[in-house]
């Protein structure tokens, strides 16, 4: 008997499910799922247009449904129809916990981002990753990398990222693709980083954050922290570095940047820390990041 379960298996991992099998596995799912989140059968079915009889005949794995119709019923649940259909086990709580993240507001989503960080940071579990938000000027790129070198971690600049990736200058990625373009190599540059790097630092642009997913993938897995500064100081710093641009013929610059500031901000307050770097040398301002730094890798 045991070799014929060896030989069953065997042909499991090479074939996949059988068909019966397979079918049996997507109506267990379905069935969970839909008691999970406390729907009966006759609710599901006026959710997603199927039919209460043919809901239990798939429940019970004897139904053959299509995939638009499993597409009906994974949008009814609020999963991807995925989630639903793959030969690999799927954990049903774990599941359920995406779906319900899908549809939290962005601040009670940013809450369970914290408090799961906060788990992961008592089981030994945190990731060591710093990203540097803040406008042009705040000091991200300046202090990133004088603070990374000095705890001896490899500092990253997105942008620098995403033009190693295309092979190309940010004003060529930026004609090309556009702003939505750039924001999708944007969250694939983070991605990557994530996956090769357990301890880094990244300075992100500013104006990248607009985008919540870009924003939501940032705090998921990284620490964030906001490197602050008064508008005069944004502009003085940003025509110290040779760039005569936010003022040259813009009388209505500083009332803009304001704007942009108070705006950002909503965003920027949702990091783990901040500093304030204005009315501030440049090393007091490097020695309160290395503080905010170590405390948030230990």
């Amino acid at each position: 008997m045991k070799s014929v379960a060896k030989s069953e298996e065997k042909e499991t991992l090479k074939h996949g499910l059988s068909d019966n099998r397979y079918l049996e596995r997507v109506g267990i799912r379905i069935r969970r799922l839909r008691k999970k989140q406390g729907l009966s059968r006759r609710r599901l079915a006026g959710l997603s247009g199927v039919s209460e009889r043919y809901l239990a005949q798939i429940e019970t794995g004897t139904g053959n449904i299509s995939i638009l119709l499993l597409r009906q019923i994974a949008r009814a649940l609020n999963v991807v129809v995925e989630e639903l259909s793959s030969e690999k086990d799927i954990d049903i709580e774990a599941v359920s916990i995406i779906s319900a993240l899908r549809e939290a507001s962005p601040e009670n989503r940013a809450n369970f981002l914290h408090m799961f960080d906060e788990w992961q940071q008592a089981h030994g579990q945190v990731h060591q990753r710093i990203a540097l938000i803040g406008l042009r000027g705040a000091g991200k790129s300046t202090l990133g990398f004088r603070v990374a070198q000095q705890l001896d971690i490899p500092f990253l600049e997105i942008n620098e990222e995403i033009e190693r990736e295309c092979g190309m200058k940010m004003s060529e990625i930026l004609g090309l693709y556009g702003e939505q373009g750039y924001r999708k190599l944007a969250q694939r540059s983070i991605a990557a980083i994530k996956a090769k790097h357990n301890r880094v630092i990244l300075a992100v642009a500013g104006g990248m954050l607009v985008e919540s997913e870009i924003f939501e993938s940032l705090l998921s897995a990284f620490h964030t922290v906001w490197l602050r500064a008064d508008p005069e100081d944004h502009m003085l710093r940003v025509q110290q570095q040779g760039d005569d641009r936010p003022m040259a013929g813009h009388p209505e610059a500083m009332r803009e940047l304001k704007q942009i500031l108070e705006t950002r901000g909503r965003h920027y307050e949702r990091a783990r820390m901040s500093i304030n770097t204005s009315g501030k040398t440049i090393s007091q301002s490097h020695m309160e990041l290395v503080r905010a730094v170590k405390s948030l890798l230990i």
